[in-house]
């Protein structure tokens, strides 16, 4: 391998007892042990953590197995891909085909669609799928798949192990090896890790390099914290990048600027973010932002994540981008949340205050005795489908949840609530 390499992927183990933990699976005696040692694995799915060692610990049971092997990324392909490489191992004839395994990385991209692709395949044993994702399989993974797999949980690296790998880097990689490296103190580096292996050596390797052609080197926490706040600024999904940036996109929206919010999408799209969180937040923006100002917004960021569902990645990036500069360019109002709000606040100071009698359900004879429901006045059989009643616990009567902003269609909403209800709430 190239020493051009990210030091992570330098230190791929190549063998599985070269593989540092989840001793849970791989341990004599383990259920993915068993499985691997009678050379019959089923179809499988690896759920866990980033950096945890689940597209190594795929590459390495081809390997131990010597089974041909194929790789996707759900970021990146699409149904095509897949049956692209099912033709071809079918095409193989029996020989290639027995026992080719698939690894699909972060397979809970896949839409509902793609997933489909692959289960005839499976299903048939043309090949033996290994997903990789960080999401609940229970909730990404389609019911029909899922069935055809067995799921193995990956666990985060323990203190022991991170230490166990980072040791060996620094006594076998070919360009830390000749240096003096003291490791004076580990805290900050495995905090920063986060039980992440990958990104525990290359964090290690950015901070090894701002010591350039030093040969004794001295790591510690302050060391650490000082470098890594000034060389790490990729996109990291997983961390504190992740609510930036997703902040500073909803922002841009709410400001009504288009190319703004755009780029913050496409520094998600390209950092590899989970497009249904994406769509998510347009759904929460449209309500918050937008509201009653454009009540089609709702409508168009809702749509918006049922396609990004339907369809994945890459194509997904289109939908997220139309509904993004759909709603960066509407007409914002936030009457309905301040409403919630207020509401919410009215809440937690007031208590359960009691139903007034006539809104109760009276489905029994004893709640009817004891006037539930009586006094009730069925608006649909008044002139105008209303009529005046108090919907409202006594102690709060007059109290307006509801105030308009400076938008046209918010106060249409308030000019009809003043015609309907007088002065009613004109005391709050």
């Amino acid at each position: 391998m190239s020493v051009q390499a990210p030091l992570a992927e330098r230190m791929r183990p190549k063998t599985l007892d070269e593989y540092e933990g989840q001793d849970h699976l791989l341990k004599e005696g383990a259920s993915l042990r068993r499985a691997l040692d009678s050379g019959l694995i089923p179809s499988m799915i690896f759920w866990g953590p980033p950096g945890v060692g689940k597209t190594t610990l795929a590459h390495l049971i081809a390997n131990h197995l010597k089974r041909p092997y194929h790789v996707l990324s759900a970021i990146s392909s699409g149904v095509k891909d897949v049956r692209e490489v099912i033709q071809k191992v079918e095409s193989a004839g029996m020989f290639q085909q027995l026992g080719t395994i698939l690894f699909i990385d972060e397979i809970h991209r896949f839409s509902k669609a793609q997933q489909d692709s692959l289960l005839g395949a499976v299903e048939k044993g043309v090949v033996t799928l290994i997903g990789a994702t960080t999401e609940n399989p229970s909730f990404e993974v389609i019911s029909a798949l899922l069935s055809r797999c067995q799921v193995y949980t990956l666990k985060e690296h323990t203190k022991e192990s991170l230490l166990a790998i980072l040791k060996k880097a620094i006594e076998e990689d070919s360009l830390l090896r000749n240096k003096k490296i003291q490791l004076k103190e580990t805290n900050a580096l495995l905090a920063i890790s986060g039980g992440d292996a990958r990104k525990l050596l290359n964090v290690f390797e950015i901070i090894i390099g701002t010591f350039r052609n030093k040969e004794e080197i001295v790591i510690d926490d302050e060391i650490v914290m000082a470098s890594a706040q000034q060389s790490i600024a990729s996109y990291d999904k997983d961390g504190e990048q992740h609510y930036d940036i997703i902040s500073a996109f909803i922002k841009s929206i709410r400001g009504s600027d288009p190319n703004a919010a755009i780029y913050w999408l496409a520094r998600m799209v390209e950092g590899g973010e989970d497009p249904k969180f994406i769509a998510r937040r347009l759904i929460i923006s449209a309500s918050e932002d937008i509201g009653l100002a454009n009540a089609n917004a709702l409508l168009m960021a809702n749509h918006c994540f049922q396609a990004v569902q339907a369809v994945g990645w890459p194509e997904a990036r289109l939908i997220l981008a139309q509904c993004t500069i759909y709603l960066a360019n509407s007409p914002k109002g936030n009457a309905s949340y301040m409403a919630i709000n207020r509401a919410q606040q009215t809440v937690k100071e007031t208590g359960s205050l009691g139903v007034p009698l006539p809104l109760r359900n009276a489905p029994t004879k004893l709640m009817k005795d004891l006037g539930y429901g009586k006094g009730y006045k069925y608006s649909h059989d008044f002139p105008g489908n209303f009529v005046q009643q108090e919907f409202m616990p006594e102690e709060i009567s007059q109290t307006a949840f509801f105030t308009a902003g400076s938008h046209p269609k918010e106060i249409e909403v308030q000019e009809n609530i003043n015609h309907l209800w007088g002065h009613k709430y004109s005391k709050s």
